[in-house]
């Protein structure tokens, strides 16, 4: 694979390559972003970056400005399937830091799945991001990859410029994270889950909603992920 690099898209080839990627990561019937929305967001100050092999995009990160102009809305992250492994999620979401911190915006936020591990270890133990915030079937019923399960959400808040979040921009792993652990285990694989057990799935949704619920109502956030245990640590 040729070497990875990073630029905010142009040109309405490279918007159509990031829908065509959408596409590609959430399965047929999910709605993609349009390219040419992707690309009037991006000149009314949004990010659209790209990870890039040569001409190939591989993966993309699409933030939106909000109505607070220190808090951009971090709306999609995709990477390829054939490229996952690279870390590819992780480097986007840096590329959108420094995006971010060069135009003065300090904190970005968007919403994941708290079922999935994948995400969880991305958004809260590389990126240091933090959740008190949890959102009910957020998008109604859902196609893709995402069919047939509440899409239940967490809103992650991601301040940029701390000591903890500046210390993993530069590759620092092993952060120790106080907080007391939630004694829920996330699935292993919640697609092949989906795939296998769709009772079991929908029953592990409502387990970790109301135990969510009922710790962030006590002023309790997300601090730490586990990737060992696949526990939330909260403090």
């Amino acid at each position: 694979m040729s070497e990875i690099t990073f630029h905010d898209l142009s040109g309405m080839a490279e918007f159509r390559a990031a829908e065509d990627l959408q596409r590609s990561v959430w399965g047929a019937g999910d709605q993609p972003d349009p390219a040419d929305l992707m690309m009037v967001v991006q000149g009314l100050g949004g990010l659209v970056g790209g990870a890039f092999a040569g001409d190939v995009l591989m993966g993309y990160v699409f933030g939106l400005p909000s109505c607070d102009p220190a808090v951009q809305h971090s709306h999609r992250l995709a990477v390829l399937p054939e490229a996952r492994g690279l870390g590819l999620g992780a480097r986007l979401k840096f590329y959108q830091r420094d995006w971010c911190l060069a135009r003065g915006i300090s904190t970005v936020q968007w919403t994941y799945d708290p079922l999935r591990p994948i995400n969880a270890a991305l958004n809260i133990h590389h990126l240091g991001a933090q959740s008190g915030r949890y959102l009910v079937d957020y998008y109604g019923a859902m196609e893709g990859i995402n069919r047939g399960i509440a899409s239940d959400r967490v809103l992650v808040d991601w301040a940029l410029d701390t000591e903890a979040v500046a210390a993993r921009a530069l590759g620092k792993t092993g952060l120790t994270v106080a907080g007391e652990v939630l004694p829920l285990a996330l699935p292993q694989d919640l697609d092949a889950l989906l795939a296998q057990d769709m009772a079991a799935a929908s029953a592990l949704r409502m387990q970790l909603r109301m135990a969510l619920q009922e710790r962030m109502a006590q002023g309790q956030r997300i601090v730490g992920y586990d990737k060992q245990s696949r526990c939330y640590r909260l403090a």
